[in-house]
């Protein structure tokens, strides 16, 4: 369940679920899910399900993380990428692989730390991670030409939208009781919001822990 050919399963099955973009997919293809989860569920890491990471968070479903990076590309190739939520850090290992340049944030210390300890051997280059409250970016490294947060906000932070590049894009799933995957870029001076489907996310939290 953790060979070449079960991810190339899985990405067949995002190509036949609407995820066109090639660089993508190859990303998907080629960055082993089954080494972000424990070793009791790895057997389960390619199905198109989100899987308990711990802490009460949960890595995304293939398909969300596959879209929202599609999304997050438009087409056209990253420079430097910010995270939102790094988790176990599947997603970022996925976006290092299409971005020039990623920085992940995460909220929870232990599970930062956890997430380290497994990404420490991949020596991701072009990956820095960092402890800190996601809803407010991270200005020290800012701007960002695209930002992807993988938790639900109530509402679309401000701070994010400021980090941008004036061409940049903003992914977020927003809402409480329901949940939309929005795109977020300004156009003719002012943010445009596209809504793209309804998802699930563990919510957006304040603070650190």
């Amino acid at each position: 369940m953790t060979s070449d050919r079960t991810r190339a399963r899985m990405v067949d099955h995002l190509r036949s679920n609407g995820i066109k973009d090639e660089v993508v997919l190859a990303a998907m293809g080629t960055v082993h899910r089954h080494a972000f989860v424990d070793e009791a569920i790895a057997s389960r890491a390619y199905e198109e399900t989100a899987l308990p990471i711990g802490f009460g968070q949960t890595i995304s479903a293939p398909y969300i993380v596959a879209r929202m990076i599609e999304l997050l590309r438009h087409g056209k190739p990253l420079g430097k990428v910010l995270e939102v939520g790094t988790g176990c850090g599947y997603q970022a290992a996925v976006l290092a692989r299409v971005a020039k340049e990623v920085y992940s944030v995460e909220r929870l210390g232990q599970l930062l730390e956890k997430t380290r300890a497994r990404l420490w051997p991949m020596r991701i280059q072009n990956l820095r991670l960092k402890h800190t409250d996601g809803g407010l970016g991270l200005p020290e490294a800012a701007p960002f030409d695209a930002i992807v947060v993988a938790a639900a906000a109530p509402q679309i932070p401000i701070a994010l939208l400021e980090q941008l590049t004036p061409e940049g894009r903003l992914v977020i799933p927003v809402g409480v009781t329901r949940q939309q995957l929005l795109v977020v870029e300004r156009v003719d001076g002012a943010w445009r919001e596209t809504v793209i489907e309804d998802v699930k996310f563990v919510p957006l939290k304040e603070s650190t822990a």
